[in-house]
């Protein structure tokens, strides 16, 4: 039977400071690429945005949230209404049906409000831990770690927070990431991901941190 591999440690508590650092001196305030006006078109477009870019999502939305910014609203507009706004986006009419219902339990349970616990976010279909995070982090403060793929290729190409799932990797964010920057160290990451340290071909040369990241493979 094959032994499984095991993780490398994070990286050491000096070599977090000194990447986040960098980081957040390139971009003291990050935020999402997602357009939202309220906590409550956040949750809508971070649902949708699954198998989704968030450009796509943007261009959707805009029109959506035009007229539907409150959960009442947005039954008011109802699943025809929904389904045509957001037809450009993948798996879209599952995810009409879904704003649909997530509106409709908050106008039930919640009196309209966006709930500002992970347990009450991820209730609502559509809605799992990650966009839950998203939620929480961006819309109430809270230092909550939404780990996409980028987050997962980068936190264990660099070493900064090695797992072998996305909950492990959040953990290991929680764990290893200076308190500090614990807020914004989900956008820092994902936007390195995004620009930077991209899947296919890196772009190591111009990577802030390169010095410190523990990717054997970098390019040239």
């Amino acid at each position: 039977m094959a032994k499984s591999l095991r993780l490398p440690p994070a990286l050491p508590f000096a070599d977090q400071v000194a990447i986040f650092s960098r980081l957040q001196q390139a971009d003291p305030q990050p935020e999402t690429e997602l357009d939202f006006v309220n906590p409550y078109t956040l949750v809508v477009a971070v649902a949708l945005s699954a198998q989704a870019t968030d450009l796509g999502v943007n261009k959707a939305t805009k029109g959506l949230f035009a007229v539907a910014d409150t959960p009442q609203k947005m039954l008011d507009l109802g699943l025809e209404g929904v389904t045509e706004h957001v037809r450009t986006i993948g798996l879209y009419r599952q995810k009409a049906r879904n704003v649909i219902a997530l509106s409709r339990i908050l106008v039930e349970d919640y009196g309209g409000e966006v709930p500002d616990s992970r347990a009450a976010l991820m209730s609502l279909p559509g809605v799992g831990r990650k966009t839950a995070n998203v939620v929480l982090n961006t819309a109430f403060g809270q230092p909550a770690q939404a780990v996409d793929t980028h987050i997962f290729r980068v936190a264990n190409r660099t070493h900064i927070a090695p797992g072998r799932d996305v909950e492990a990797v959040e953990r290991a964010i929680e764990d290893n990431v200076p308190a500090r920057f614990q807020q914004h160290a989900h956008h820092w990451l994902i936007l390195h991901g995004r620009y930077i340290c991209q899947a296919r071909r890196p772009r190591c040369p111009v990577c802030p941190i390169n010095d410190l990241c523990r990717f054997p493979e970098k390019t040239a």
